[in-house]
């Protein structure tokens, strides 16, 4: 056995970084509207660094991303959308139907870059440890590292918009990816084009935050 690494003092997170960091949580903002210059080189991939670095269930490390820069596929993938968007609009009616017609759901369109977001279900790295009985713990694991890219880019002034309304068998098909990858995500990611604190579903009247007190129990 090797001999174990000396631990690093923690660092003191005092209260000027906890004040930044609220501040990061609430400008976090899902971005629709980007502008069209793209990212330094080498900026996505550095982002994808620090999101491998989430917590994973019996590190596992299950997340698999895919740049998607071919113009071809990102065009299948927008067909896509429009597609799954068009259905969906169906689900709504009268002022619900006209409300959500109008909402801009995708950066598609303008956003530099795409990844997608896998979770590989048959990966094993872990052993298996935790996931034995709650194999969504693997997916939940990959969406932490989700979030920890999209904290990451809004530290540096990049914008995230993450597009779920997709055929997910259609998304894998289109990025021929391996059939026991789940797809998660969708990511628009690139300078925002403009910066708002709300979410921009509160501004346009869809849906407000709900009180803390209607999600919290105690037992």
């Amino acid at each position: 056995m090797s001999n174990p690494v000396p631990n690093p003092e923690p660092p003191d997170f005092d209260g000027s970084f906890q004040s930044d960091f609220l501040e990061l949580i609430r400008w976090r903002r899902d971005v629709r509207r980007f502008r069209r210059d793209g990212l330094a080189e080498g900026t996505l991939e550095r982002l994808i660094s620090v999101a491998a670095l989430a917590p994973s269930v019996g590190n596992s490390q299950p997340w698999r991303f895919v740049m998607v820069r071919d113009g071809a596929r990102r065009t299948a993938i927008r067909d896509e959308f429009q597609r799954c968007n068009a259905r969906a609009l169906e689900n709504y009616e009268g002022e619900r139907a006209r409300l959500y017609a109008g909402l801009k759901l995708s950066g598609m369109d303008d956003a530099p870059e795409h990844l997608a977001v896998f979770c590989d279900e048959e990966t094993t790295a872990g052993q298996g440890l935790g996931s034995g009985t709650m194999p969504e713990t693997l997916r939940y694991s990959v969406v932490g590292a989700i979030q920890t890219l999209w904290l990451a880019a809004r530290a540096e002034g990049i914008g995230l918009g993450w597009v779920s309304i997709l055929d997910p068998a259609e998304v894998t098909r289109i990025l021929d990816v391996p059939e026991n990858w789940t797809f998660i995500g969708y990511l628009c990611i690139g300078y925002p084009e403009e910066e708002h604190l709300d979410p921009e579903l509160e501004r346009v009247g869809w849906q407000q935050r709900v009180a803390q007190s209607t999600f919290v129990l105690k037992r």
